[in-house]
């Protein structure tokens, strides 16, 4: 009877353990997310290859979500836009 509550008491713990890896390891996603960040999905990898990397990932993609601006991609989205723009009047100039 001892060995039957050990083992439920270890597949808990079991339990837990992966419970609290899922929920550590999804932070930074849907921190990212919660920002609608354009690279939500990109922080989101980042974050689970980083756990399987002693946490150093994981604690880039929690800066990269939380310190990046979210709107940087449409500021360079932009400007690239105008480039384009600029060039295609000079090719219809020369």
């Amino acid at each position: 009877m001892l060995e039957i509550f050990a083992l439920i008491v270890l597949f808990v713990l079991c339990a837990a353990a992966i419970w609290l890896v899922v929920l550590i390891g999804n932070i930074p996603g849907n921190m990212a997310r919660a920002a609608n960040h354009p690279q939500a999905e990109a922080i989101s990898l980042l974050a689970w290859v980083g756990l399987f990397t002693l946490g150093i990932g994981w604690f880039v993609a929690l800066v990269w979500a939380k310190v990046v601006p979210p709107d940087s991609g449409s500021v360079l989205e932009s400007r690239v836009r105008e480039l384009e723009q600029k060039m295609a009047a000079r090719e219809g100039q020369g």
